[in-house]
């Protein structure tokens, strides 16, 4: 019997507007709707190839060249939710192979460290998801598929889209209408820029699922965001985007991250994502701004320590300059960015910014999910890289 592949890459996305609080943890449906960028998967994306075939034992999954387990109820909830779907078109077509029957092999890496805190699991599951959609062929469009995504990573629902995306909440208690949709394309607004400065590395001291559950069980800030703040919110960063008003949308993208942080810190007890050098930065920024007399930079922390901070293209030199003078000693700088932008550092700063900075990403709005023909997978179904 043959192996049937199928490849797919999938970016990362960084919300502007917070997702925080689940209404429903096993069908990971959240207390409020909210927005992101997805990222250039030329910097940051998930590559996964899965292969089919009736000769396979069981699922198996290699991430990034190590066999991992398939045990994550996420994942096994994914699989059969492909799998039905699938299963669905054979019933209809007696003639197609029996794929959703077939034990599945999935291999799958990043181009960027995953250890890094940078949402790999959002482009992780997204390139899962899309990868096996392209396997059996689905007909459904990435709104539907993204319902499959948001059950393996809420954030992953996003990252079935480019450009700028909103997650819509829904209603239903079964999850049916909690899907992704595109508010503009990286096209609409391509001079969106991001420069993700990567804190620490370690391990969060409050995985975000239990912090979540501490933040909606205990946080009076908390119900007043997602009832009165997000939903007013939502439909200004909209607006913004939609308006390219980067003025409007940098003051709304600070303000949601410190609200977001406000809540965990409001959680009892607290929980702690920032640490010092988030600080720093933060008051980098504003201190930019201050002196520019405009909004060129905003800040944005998810569960961790870990800045993105976007800016227009025209600003480029201003906002990475003032990064540079604090940090021209991290690794990630782009020698020819640097050379182009005429970057200097005199060493002068006093900050001491570059020691809690591990490393620079440069990167940009991006496009959504590809399908691809570079495979991972070899005839016999096994990784290429022959671990």
């Amino acid at each position: 019997m043959g192996v049937y592949t199928a490849s797919a890459t999938a970016p990362v996305n960084i919300a502007t507007l917070k997702y925080w609080g689940k209404r429903d943890k096993k069908l990971n449906l959240p207390t409020n709707s909210s927005i992101s960028v997805t990222l250039s998967q030329a910097d940051l994306r998930t590559h996964t190839s899965v292969a089919a075939s009736s000769d396979f034992h069981e699922d198996k999954l290699w991430l990034n060249d190590k066999l991992e387990s398939i045990k994550s109820e996420r994942t096994i909830a994914c699989l059969a939710d492909l799998r039905k779907l699938r299963k669905e078109m054979e019933d209809q077509k007696s003639d197609l192979p029996p794929l959703s029957t077939y034990p599945l092999h999935i291999v799958s890496e990043n181009n960027f460290p995953t250890a890094a805190g940078l949402a790999s699991s959002a482009a992780g599951f997204a390139a899962l998801v899309v990868a096996i959609s392209r396997l059996y062929q689905l007909p459904q469009d990435m709104s539907e598929i993204s319902k499959i995504a948001r059950k393996g990573s809420g954030s992953a629902c996003r990252s079935l889209f480019g450009g700028y995306v909103a997650w819509i909440m829904g209603d239903l208690e079964n999850g049916e209408d909690s899907k992704a949709v595109e508010i503009a394309s990286a096209e609409h607004w391509p001079e969106m820029k991001a420069a993700i400065l990567v804190i620490s590395d370690d391990k969060k001291d409050t995985p975000s699922t239990t912090g979540m559950q501490s933040t909606v069980a205990s946080s009076d800030l908390f119900q007043w965001r997602v009832k009165e703040v997000v939903p007013r919110r939502f439909e200004e960063m909209k607006s913004s985007i939609l308006e390219k008003d980067f003025a409007k949308f940098g003051e709304l993208t600070m303000k949601d991250s410190n609200s977001f942080h406000a809540v965990c810190l409001d959680s009892y007890p607290p929980i702690f994502y920032l640490n010092d050098t988030s600080k720093k930065i933060i008051k980098l920024i504003h201190n930019l701004n201050e002196t520019e007399n405009a909004i060129i930079a905003a800040y944005t922390f998810d569960a961790g320590p870990n800045a993105v901070i976007y800016y227009e293209e025209k600003n480029e030199k201003k906002v990475l300059g003032s990064l540079y003078e604090h940090l021209s000693s991290v690794s990630g700088w782009k020698d020819s960015l640097v050379n182009e932008l005429n970057l200097t550092s005199d060493g002068s700063s006093n900050s001491d910014l570059h020691k809690g900075v591990s490393r620079i990403i440069l990167t940009g709005v991006g496009e959504g999910p590809q399908g691809t023909n570079d495979s991972l997978i070899n005839e016999q179904g096994l990784p290429c890289s022959g671990v």
